[in-house]
C-alpha cells in the first residue's frame, strides 16, 4: 500500500515484505523504471531497513523493508547493477547485506573504521594475458580536484579495464545530520557538493517541507528554479571550457573561463554567494529580488547567448576538438539502459529523463522545458548536450524574471513533535538529486542525501574501455562526476 507524500513532484511511501521487496523491483525493471537510491535505515527499537526508491514516468516510489531480527536483504544488483555499490556502503554505514551479493568489498570503509590503525588492501579485479600491465593513477592528483584512485588494465596504450575506488572524501554527512535542527540542516545539504549546493538545498527542503506539510509561495518556487537554472549554466560554461582544454583549444578555456566569472559575480551582486549557497531555506528563499535585479539577470542572459552560440560554431567547427570529441569515450542507449546511467551524460546516451518535463513540477510545469538528448553517447554527444542544456537554461531564465509572481519569498515550516518522513527530488546540473527526511520528536533521525555519481560512476569504467589511456582526462570530464557528493 503506498501512500503519496505532500510534495510539488509525486512521491509515493510504501512497506513491503522480502517477497515485495523483489517483486517491486521486478515490476520496475519490466516496465522501463530507474533505481533512484539504495539505503539503509532503522526504525523504532532499532529495527534495521533496507530502503529504496524507484523512479517512473509518474514520480517516485520510496519502499522501504523492515528487517525484524536480521540484517539481510535481497539484492538488486542483478536487475539494477548501480545498486551495487550501494548496498556494498549501505553495509559499511548501517550493516546490512544484500544477499546473494556478488560483489561485498567493502566500499566506503577503507579498512581505518575498526581501530586497525591503516587502510587495508583493497582487491582490485585483475586482468591476465600478454602484454598486459596496470597503471595506478591516485587517489592524489594534480591540482586541486578531490582524491579518487583509477586502476587501468592495459596493452600499450589501449585500455582493457578501469577499476574505481572511492570514498577518500567521505565525511559522515548522514550521521552529522542527526546532530543538526531539521530548520538549519539545510545548510549541510547544501556542502554535499559544492557545485550542486542549489539543488540539493530545494531537494533538501523538499524534503523538509513535504514533512511539515508546508506548502511554500508560489514566488519562492519561482526564485528557487531561477537559482537551480544559474547554477547549471555556471556548471556547463565551466565544463564546456575544461573540455576544450583537455582537447588542447586553450582558447576555448580562456573564454568559458571569462563568461563563467562574469556569471559568479552576478550571483555574488544580486544573491549574496558566487555559488548561492544558502539561498534556499526551508519555507523559500533567503534572499529576493527587484525589478532592477531582474532586468540584470535577462540583461546578462542576452549577453551570454550569442557567445555561446559563437563559441558552439567554433567547437563544431575546429577539426581538431571533433577529432577528439567524435567516438571517444562512447556509452550506448542499451548500455546506458541496462546500467542506469542518469542525468546529463544519460540524455547524451538516449536516456531521455528529466524532471524538469517528467513528471514537470512546479514552476517548470509551466515552461515547457525542451529536454536535451543525443544518441551517439559519445564526449561529443555530452558537449552538445551541455551547449543545448545552457541555451535552453538561459530561455528559462528570461521566462522566469519576466513572469515572476508577486507574493512573499518565503513561509517558515512548523516542526511537531510525532514522526513524520518527506523526500525531495530535483534535477541539478548533473542529474536528479534526491534526499530522504525522517523525522522524529522534532529531530532528524535520518537524512539520506543521493547524487546521480552513484549510477554514473560505474559507467564510466564502462565508456573508457577500447579507448587510449590519454583520452581518459577528457572522458571523465565529459561526465564530470562528483567525489563528494559520492562519498558523503
Amino acid at each position: 500500500m503506498f501512500v503519496p507524500l505532500p510534495t510539488p513532484v509525486p512521491i509515493r511511501h510504501g512497506v513491503v515484505d522480502r517477497e515485495g521487496w523483489l517483486a517491486v523491483a521486478q515490476d520496475v525493471a519490466n516496465s522501463g523504471g530507474r533505481l533512484v537510491s539504495l539505503w539503509g535505515s532503522e526504525r523504532a527499537g532499532g529495527t534495521p531497513v533496507a530502503c529504496a526508491t524507484y523512479a517512473f514516468e509518474d514520480g517516485l516510489a520510496w519502499i522501504e523493508l523492515p528487517l525484524p531480527g536480521g540484517t539481510r536483504y535481497p539484492d538488486l544488483a542483478n536487475l539494477f547493477p548501480a545498486a551495487a555499490r550501494m548496498q556494498r556502503a549501505a553495509h559499511d554505514l548501517q550493516g546490512i547485506t544484500a544477499e546473494g551479493a556478488a560483489d561485498t568489498r567493502p566500499w566506503l570503509d577503507h579498512g581505518l573504521w575498526q581501530g586497525q590503525g591503516q587502510a587495508t588492501d583493497y582487491p582490485f579485479v585483475r586482468v591476465e594475458g600478454d602484454g598486459v600491465h596496470e597503471i595506478a593513477v591516485g587517489p592524489v592528483h594534480a591540482g586541486i580536484i578531490e582524491p579518487g584512485h583509477f586502476r587501468f588494465s592495459v596493452v600499450g596504450e589501449k585500455v582493457l579495464r578501469l577499476e574505481e575506488r572511492l570514498g577518500y572524501v567521505h565525511k559522515g554527512i548522514d550521521r552529522r545530520f542527526t546532530e543538526l535542527a531539521p530548520l538549519d540542516a539545510h545548510r549541510l545539504a547544501g556542502r554535499v557538493s559544492g557545485d550542486s549546493t542549489v539543488a540539493f538545498a530545494w531537494a533538501y527542503c523538499m524534503a523538509l517541507e513535504a514533512a511539515t506539510s508546508c506548502a511554500i509561495p508560489e514566488r519562492a518556487q519561482w526564485l528557487r528554479a531561477v537559482l537551480l537554472e544559474r547554477e547549471r549554466v555556471a556548471n556547463h560554461l565551466g565544463d564546456l571550457g575544461a573540455l576544450g582544454n583537455d582537447a588542447a583549444f586553450a582558447v576555448g578555456l580562456a573564454q568559458f573561463s571569462r563568461l563563467r566569472e562574469d556569471w559568479l559575480r552576478l550571483s555574488m551582486a544580486l544573491f549574496g554567494h558566487r555559488l548561492m549557497m544558502d539561498r534556499i531555506v526551508p519555507g523559500g528563499v533567503a534572499v529576493d529580488v527587484d525589478a532592477g535585479a531582474l532586468a540584470r539577470l535577462i540583461e546578462q542572459c542576452n549577453a551570454v547567448e550569442p557567445e555561446l552560440r559563437r563559441l558552439r560554431a567554433i567547437y563544431d567547427e575546429h577539426a581538431g576538438l571533433q577529432d577528439r570529441f567524435i567516438a571517444t569515450g562512447r556509452v550506448t542507449p542499451q548500455l546506458a539502459a541496462q546500467l542506469g546511467l542518469t542525468g546529463l551524460a544519460g540524455r547524451a546516451s538516449g536516456q531521455a529523463w528529466d524532471l524538469r518535463c517528467n513528471p514537470p513540477w512546479p514552476p517548470y510545469d509551466r515552461l515547457d522545458v525542451k529536454m536535451a538528448t543525443h544518441r551517439n553517447g559519445d564526449v561529443a554527444a555530452r558537449v552538445t548536450v551541455r551547449f543545448d542544456e545552457a541555451l535552453e537554461s538561459l530561455r528559462l531564465l528570461r521566462a522566469l524574471c519576466t513572469d515572476l509572481p508577486e507574493g512573499p519569498p518565503s513561509a517558515l515550516p512548523h516542526l511537531s513533535a510525532g514522526s513524520a518522513l518527506g523526500a525531495g527530488w530535483v534535477e541539478g546540473w548533473r542529474g536528479e538529486i534526491f534526499v530522504a527526511l525522517e523525522l522524529e520528536g522534532g529531530a532528524i533521525r535520518r537524512c539520506h542525501c543521493h547524487d546521480p555519481s552513484w549510477q554514473n560512476w560505474p559507467v564510466l569504467e564502462h565508456a573508457v574501455i577500447g579507448n587510449i589511456v590519454p583520452d581518459f582526462p577528457l572522458i571523465n570530464k565529459s561526465f564530470n562526476l562528483s567525489y563528494s557528493g559520492h562519498d558523503l
